[in-house]
């Protein structure tokens, strides 16, 4: 018998679940019954939807008039929690777009509630079938003994991004976190990537250490690095920016005493010690749980590798507010919807951090030192 499957949300990446939803409905999978947002969904989302499926605004009257085994939340941060203790107390399992949850607290709520329960989360990248490449690769010993893990990021990201929805650039509304940022964010995967080749994903680091920054008049950061430091494993270092000079592949980048491993985990491009490995397709992580609960399938991105990247989630949460970055420092380029910020240099000093497993404020740049509290 195909599983039932809902989607909360219909704009904005909850239309890729929706086609990756309706992808699997054809193929006999799965049976798509329905979806909800809180406002109209686009023409798009609903031509996505199969005949006889239910769409409405209200995420309690879509598991009232549909059977679902399974609800994806694909809803703004902060709804997440509320959506999938709905969506458990009506006999679902989980799809929880990344961030699953927004503090400690609320994941050990979440993980309490989904006991019995297969809670998977909206981390893309851990379908890659990179990761056993890269493990491999670092079992083998391959680059000798690894001392860090790196990830980077440099995009451009326009007005229009930051006007797509009311949390964009936020870090509250209403009075509840919402936690957005580079890191948080856009380069999530970059950071939870990292942990999860670190053998580290699902531990509590001992200390997390965050700089935060702003070009933009937002509450958010849009350049951002971290250090999480663990017990028995090595460091994480995260550096990122959205106000990059031009558009790079983010990357993960593994150090060794005898060598390095690049993932490019969007394009999966894998070299260790400069060769190229062959990688093949990723896994959908929706149907990576319809295994799971059909065939006993390990899921890949469960709940619990996602507690490291909560913890630094939290500590972005409660750190000080983001250093705005002076006007001599921070140039615009273009007019209207499609104006963004450059941070002259940003692009090479994320790469720099990388490389060096360092923050931007250990590198001496000058316009960290040239931050200022707003």
């Amino acid at each position: 018998m195909r599983p039932e499957v809902v989607v909360f949300g219909t704009a904005g990446y909850a239309a890729q679940h929706l086609r990756r939803a309706r992808a699997l409905h054809d193929r006999g999978e799965i049976l798509l019954a329905g979806a909800c947002d809180i406002r109209e969904p686009p023409d798009e989302a609903r031509a996505l939807l199969p005949g006889g499926a239910v769409i409405t605004r209200d995420a309690a009257e879509l598991l009232a008039r549909t059977t679902p085994d399974i609800a994806v939340v694909a809803t703004p941060p902060h709804t997440h929690l509320p959506l999938a203790k709905l969506a458990l107390t009506a006999g679902c399992h989980l799809l929880v777009e990344k961030p699953p949850v927004l503090d400690l607290a609320a994941f050990g709520e979440l993980t309490e509630l989904a006991r019995g329960r297969a809670c998977q989360t909206g981390f893309q990248s851990f379908g890659s079938a990179a990761v056993p490449v890269v493990r491999a690769a670092i079992e083998a010993g391959e680059i000798g003994t690894v001392t860090g893990i790196s990830a980077a990021g440099a995009w451009i990201r326009r007005d229009r991004y930051f006007a797509r929805a009311e949390w964009a650039g936020r870090r509250r509304v209403g009075g509840q976190p919402v936690v957005d940022g580079a890191l948080t964010n856009p380069f999530a995967h970059a950071v939870a990537t990292a942990l999860l080749v670190n053998g580290t994903a699902e531990v509590r680091p001992e200390r997390t250490a965050v700089e935060l920054y702003r070009a933009r008049d937002i509450e958010s950061d849009d350049t951002a690095c971290a250090r999480l430091s663990f017990a028995a494993a090595p460091d994480v270092v995260a550096a990122a920016t959205l106000d990059a000079e031009a558009d790079h592949d983010p990357y993960v980048l593994v150090h060794g005493t005898e060598g390095r491993i690049r993932w490019h985990y969007k394009t999966d491009l894998v070299t260790v010690g400069g060769e190229q490995r062959e990688v093949g397709p990723p896994r959908d992580l929706l149907a990576n749980l319809v295994a799971h609960l059909r065939d006993g399938e390990p899921l890949l991105a469960p709940l619990a590798a996602t507690r490291a990247f909560t913890a630094l989630v939290e500590a972005v949460r409660d750190a000080p507010e983001p250093l705005p970055l002076p006007a001599e420092w921070v140039h615009a380029v273009d007019t209207g919807p499609d104006r963004h910020f450059v941070v002259p240099g940003v692009d090479r000093d994320v790469d720099t951090a990388a490389e060096r497993l360092a923050l931007f404020s250990e590198l001496a740049l000058p316009w960290t030192g040239a931050a200022t509290r707003a």
